[in-house]
Order: C-alpha cells, then structure tokens, then sequence
C-alpha cells in the first residue's frame, strides 16, 4: 500500500489559479474523495498526483518518495477517466492485458494476472465479449481490471461513474469500494456527486476554488460542516441568519426571524453576544407535528406547499411571527414515510420542532 503526500501544491494558468497552495496526507490503503463544483480544481489536482500535469510548485510524495519530477509510468500511478477508452476491436481478457503487453511482463504472469483481475471485478462469464457487446456497468469493471492488472501503486479514479444511468451508478459505488478493499489499493476518486463520496469515501475534502474548504470523514463533513459553503455543497440544508443572544459553553442561543433558537453545537470559531451568524438545519431533522412544552426549538408554522415523493414528502414550511415586523424564516422539512400532506392550493397550520444537537452554527 502507499501513502500520498501532498505539500503545499499550486498549480497556475496564466492569470488562473487553480490549484491554490494545498497540503494534504492521504492513508495507504485509503479510499479518499475529492469533492466540489465544476472548476473547483480537484481533475487539476489529480493530473498532478498521476504526474500528468506539473505543479508550478509544492511537492507530491509517494510512500515519503518525492515523485513530483516523475513522469506517469515511473511512480505507477494509474488514472481511469470518464470515458473508459476500450479497444473495442479487442475481448475483455484482451484489454485487460494490454497495459501487461505495453510493459513487457512474461506471458505467464499475464495470464494469472488478468485471471486475477478478472476474478476481482467479477467478468468471468464476459471475458471473450467485445466492449460494444457489455453494458455500461460492465465496462466500467473492465476499465477497473486493466487499471488493477499492471497493480499500481495509487489509482486515480476522475468521475468514473458519470456515464452511467442512476441505477447503474448506484450499483457501481458498492463495487469500486469492495474492489479497491479486495485489491489493497490507495484510491483517490474525483467527483461532484455528494452521494458518491457520503457512500463509500473513508475521508473526503470538500474543493472550492482551488482550497480545501473542509476535510474529513463523510459523516462529520455533513453532520458538523464548517462553513456556509461546505453546508450547502454536501446535502440540503435550510441556513437562517440570526443576532447572537447568548453563549455559554457549547450552548448558543440565536435571535432568528423564527425565534430564538437554541444550538448545542459548540460553533467553528468563538462567537460573542451580538455577533452575526448563520444557522444550518438539515431538512430531515425538522419534525412536523406537537412537540412536548419542554422542547428547546419549537414553533408553529404554516405548510404551504408538498411534494410528495412516496417514501419521502418535501414541505415547505413558513415559522414566525410576521405580526411583530419581522419576516418569516421558511424551512425546508423531509418527511420519511409522510403523514402529514397540504392539500392543492391550501395552507395548514403545523408545529415544527428540531434538537439543539442539530443546528450548528456557521460564522462565515
């Protein structure tokens, strides 16, 4: 297995920075995620770990080696892309043992190696198909095996999975975990898609313009994001600005256009009686319905609209006293198996209720 380091990596176009000083450890045997919006710099970050970008400065080590002058093939880096690039003249046993031919490795240990591979991602009935005769979730393992065949040091995985259908994709997020587990790899996986990386990342950093915004592992990034923009990149979240009103200990107390709203989340950075922050509260912790007089945040609001989508219903839900001057706050709510629905073009008064172990509050 092999480590990566990353030290103070930057990586500059002209006038365009986009790749802005970072510095990051990733785990042998690791599967990590690089997440964020189109042109927040993670492709550019990975071209540089599989070397087929330079830095303009900073340092990639492999293992403590430093293999930032290092072309592709001499620090055994291994990309899969998008496009999954079969020869589609060639068998799935034949693509497979393509990068073994371009190396050079005897006859023999090709065919164990890509018996081997082929075992692992599980094509043994397929393997004297042609590409154009597979589905797409099955290229997608045959692109996997001839990366795993040459046994890389690191693989490099640029949003393999954005081809696919949503079913196949869903499919394919279990396999690549079971098969880079199975392999032993260190993987590094590029995407947008925050289901991916919440599903099968062991740590993930959140990219936006070219800084780490937050690293961590999927549950804490989600559960305790650090900023407005980790908050809202990785699932939904309803943000409601609000005046500072008390703080002690890891209780915070917030004045909102829905009350006041108490947070047992100790906030990023110290804030002081008076500051301006933002409050984040996931739609799913919100509960509709009574909620007991001892509840710390409990409010009544007005539903004024539903989308009811089986398994799960949306509201949009208006809380707060529009009679003092003050707006009212409106809060998304998920409802899993839902009870409660608006009826078209109506309005019906419901309580709302969440625990102070929910709202995190944000400073920037």
């Amino acid at each position: 297995m092999t480590s990566v380091r990353l030290e103070h990596i930057t990586k500059s176009f002209a006038r365009t920075t986009a790749v802005d000083d970072i510095s990051l450890d990733i785990a042998a045997g690791e599967l990590f995620f690089l997440l964020g919006p189109s042109g927040c710099g993670k492709s550019t970050l990975l071209r540089m770990i599989a070397g087929l970008q330079e830095p303009t400065s900073g340092r990639i080590l492999f293992n403590a080696k430093d293999v930032t002058a290092l072309p592709t093939q001499a620090r055994n880096a291994v990309m899969c892309f998008q496009s999954y690039a079969l020869w589609p003249h060639m068998t799935v046993r034949e693509n497979i043992r393509f990068g073994l031919d371009v190396k050079g490795v005897e006859k023999a240990e090709q065919l164990k190696r890509v018996d081997e591979a082929v075992r692992l991602v599980q094509m043994g009935d397929y393997a004297a198909r042609k590409p154009n005769e597979l589905s797409g979730g099955q290229q997608q393992r045959v692109a996997l095996a001839r990366a795993l065949v040459v046994r890389p040091d690191c693989l490099l995985l640029d949003e393999p999975l954005s081809n696919l259908d949503a079913k196949l994709r869903l499919e394919m997020r279990g396999e690549i975990r079971r098969i880079c587990r199975q392999a032993g790899l260190t993987a590094i996986y590029v995407t947008h898609d925050q289901k991916e990386a919440l599903s099968i990342a062991d740590r993930l950093a959140i990219l936006n313009k070219g800084k780490i915004e937050q690293l961590g592992a999927p549950r804490d990034v989600y559960l305790r994001p650090k900023t407005r923009f980790a908050a809202n990149f990785i699932g939904e979240t309803n943000f409601i600005d609000g005046t500072v009103a008390e703080s002690a200990g890891q209780r915070t107390v917030v004045n909102t256009p829905m009350g006041m709203v108490v947070s047992d989340v100790p906030p990023p950075t110290p804030v002081s009686v008076g500051a301006k922050v933002t409050l984040s509260i996931r739609p799913e912790v919100v509960r509709l319905g009574r909620a007991s007089e001892e509840a710390a945040n409990r409010f009544d609001g007005t539903v004024h609209d539903t989308i009811y989508l089986g398994e799960v219903a949306q509201h949009q839900v208006s809380v707060g006293n529009a009679g003092n001057g003050s707006s009212l706050a409106t809060l998304k709510v998920y409802e899993l198996n839902p009870k409660f629905l608006a009826r078209d073009e109506t309005t019906e008064r419901a309580g709302v209720s969440f625990d102070p172990a929910d709202v995190v509050v944000l400073t920037q």
